[in-house]
């Protein structure tokens, strides 16, 4: 089985290569292309046997299970090259959130859903998100979840919520690694400790914390309660920060969801009919 991905940036490139390390996918078995050449020509040069197309309608109608890892703003172009090359066989996947996945429906004769990645799947690790067209068995979607379960922890939510649920799953390394830097500079500014020591015992305590709550069972409420002793230093240092974080995170989630209604909007124009 040939995978295709039509655009090679950060995301393309880094499933790219999670395929690749997680054994999922022989080099010879990925054909990508992008706009700028000299970007698929690096990832052949790293891997050997992964095929850099010329243009964009030879990785679509080469592939079985195509990616379409570009911008939002990007895809009318895209599917107007690829669209006369593709076969109801094929399974075409984006990662662009805000591209509906009945405006790709609409658009092509293909098994349509939306998947977007994190980038945890890079160490094999993190959530994708899935959302299903209506061309899909059951035996397809387990068939594209035992595919995704090779780098990641596949999720399917309905359309709706994809954009909290990036938020949580896709964001969040962005929302909490900026957290986990203001947590450590400010152990520096008050105490003095070294940053690096500081940061290196932050990141552990963190990758130990994600075991915690994903492989011992534990629920965020629970992990405070077992770490807290009444009147002890940990209760004493969340009454100082549960002031602030709260209003925060829902600032945050009004933000997102505000950008993404925009380009929502940008993007549903690209799929309008012109009008009369």
């Amino acid at each position: 089985m040939t995978t295709g991905f039509i655009g090679t940036g950060s995301m393309g490139s880094l499933l790219i290569e999670a395929f690749v390390q997680a054994g999922a996918l022989a080099p010879a078995q990925v054909i990508a292309s992008n706009r700028t050449a000299a970007k698929v020509q690096a990832l052949a040069d790293r891997y050997p046997g992964l095929r850099a197309a010329q243009h964009n309608r030879e990785t679509a109608s080469e592939s079985q299970t195509l990616f379409l890892c570009v911008k939002p703003m990007e895809m009318r172009k895209v599917l107007d090259e690829i669209r006369d090359v593709l076969t109801p066989s094929q399974t075409v996947l984006t990662i662009s959130s805000p591209v509906q996945v009945a405006h790709l429906e609409q658009e092509l004769p293909c098994k349509i859903a939306k998947v977007v990645p994190s980038i945890t799947n890079f160490v094999l690790s993190g959530p994708t998100l899935v959302s299903f067209g209506s061309r899909w068995s059951e035996e397809d979607k387990q068939s594209l979840f035992a595919f995704l379960r090779t780098i990641s922890a596949p999720s399917e939510v309905p359309e709706s919520f994809i954009r909290v649920t990036s938020d949580i799953a896709c964001c969040g390394p962005a929302f909490f690694a900026y957290l986990l830097q203001q947590f450590v500079e400010a152990a520096v500014d008050v105490t003095g400790l070294d940053e690096q020591r500081a940061e290196a015992l932050a990141c552990e305590m963190l990758l130990g914390t994600g075991k915690l709550l994903t492989e011992a069972g534990f629920t965020p409420k629970e992990l405070c309660r077992r770490v807290t002793v009444p009147g002890g230093i940990t209760e004493i240092g969340l009454a100082a920060i549960a002031k602030e974080p709260g209003n925060a995170f829902r600032q945050l989630f009004r933000a997102t969801h505000a950008k993404f209604e925009e380009d929502l909007h940008r993007t549903a124009g690209q799929f309008m009919p012109p009008s009369v």
